[in-house]
């Protein structure tokens, strides 16, 4: 198993006014070599919007975009169609493909929007757009982890065209659990939104990370109420 730990200052950050945020990997004016994604996972952007303000219509292809509200709410708008408010315990899935424009807006003129933006490199390219959205059941995410992407239709969560499993849970203090991986040839980015837990020996505070490599299988410990995003990916396109 390699791991390596990530902290939560260590990322880079652009504060636009309207907008701030935070990069896991580089993105925008922020740029270093050894920080260009983990796998195919290529952006972990965690961002913060002004009421009333957003990002607006741009075009994306090729790549799978996922969207994770953390708190108040997201509006969407796309050419193909789907203009809808996507809140926390929501997630959203659009896939570029040939090609789509978009834009994304905090839909409150009074509340901040939080929310992660992911981009996944898909394993087939020019496919026909799509977009699709689920909500979660609370208690589904209570002491364990929820599936929330995977690669098939057929399975809970969102799809993408990518053999990539997101999981996410809310855990008590004290809770342990083990993380099998779905696919021996992936690795594993997880992501503390909030808490305390331990990987391996390597303790994670709020907004840390810890990439595991060459690894089936590996337990966390929470030493604190935590919220915990795990994203399995492949190594390699």
């Amino acid at each position: 198993m390699k791991t390596t730990l990530y902290k939560a200052e260590s990322r880079g950050h652009g504060n636009h006014g309207w907008l701030k945020s935070y990069h896991s990997f580089s993105f925008a004016n922020y740029y270093d070599p050894k920080r260009m994604g983990f796998g195919v996972l290529r952006v972990l952007n965690d961002d913060e919007v002004a009421p009333g303000m957003g990002f607006g219509t741009h075009g994306h292809s090729n790549m799978e975009i996922i969207s994770i509200p953390l708190e108040g709410d997201l509006e969407h708008k796309d050419d193909m169609g789907n203009t809808t408010v996507i809140r926390s315990g929501d997630i959203q899935v659009m896939s570029a493909g040939t090609g789509v424009k978009h834009s994304e807006y905090n839909h409150s003129k009074d509340n901040t929007v939080k929310f992660l933006q992911i981009w996944i490199v898909p394993k087939k390219a020019n496919v026909e757009p799509r977009y699709d959205q689920i909500s979660l059941d609370e208690e589904d995410l209570r002491n364990q982890l929820c599936q929330i992407v995977s690669p098939s239709s057929d399975d809970d969560g969102v799809w993408i065209h990518q053999d990539a499993w997101f999981h996410l849970g809310y855990f008590d203090k004290s809770t342990r659990l083990e993380y099998v991986l779905k696919k021996k040839s992936n690795g594993v980015y997880v992501f503390l939104l909030e808490g305390t837990c331990s990987i391996n020996n390597e303790k994670l505070g709020k907004r840390d990370a810890l990439s595991l490599v060459d690894v089936t299988t590996f337990s966390l410990d929470m030493e604190a109420n935590s919220r915990i995003l795990l994203l399995e990916v492949p190594m390699s396109n």
